[in-house]
């Protein structure tokens, strides 16, 4: 089930977004297992709707995509790491924001 998630999610993201393929191959493996762990009736229209409402590049539509659902699932606390940027050096700085 997650295989078709994950494969009609990766053509509908070269099909709407200038992103290359080992961009997207990352984006809807990511997705699909934030799907796996969080949310089973994650919908590929969802994610593509949360994509296209954000601007700027792919990378930046998906991560904030993901961040978006996220923020509706109460038990995902951090996503981070279903981002495309995952971890960055900045996260682990106590200082950041201040």
């Amino acid at each position: 089930m997650s295989d078709d998630f994950e494969t009609e999610l990766a053509a509908a993201f070269e099909a709407e977004f200038d992103a290359d393929a080992e961009t997207v191959a990352t984006a809807a493996e990511n997705a699909a297992a934030f799907r796996e762990d969080f949310d089973e009736d994650l919908a590929v229209e969802d994610v593509l709707d949360r994509a296209e409402g954000h601007n700027g590049d792919f990378e930046h539509r998906f991560d904030y995509a993901v961040g978006d659902l996220a923020d509706g699932n109460d038990d995902c606390t951090d996503s981070r790491e279903y981002r495309i940027a995952g971890y960055d050096p900045m996260a682990a700085d106590p200082n950041q924001g201040f």
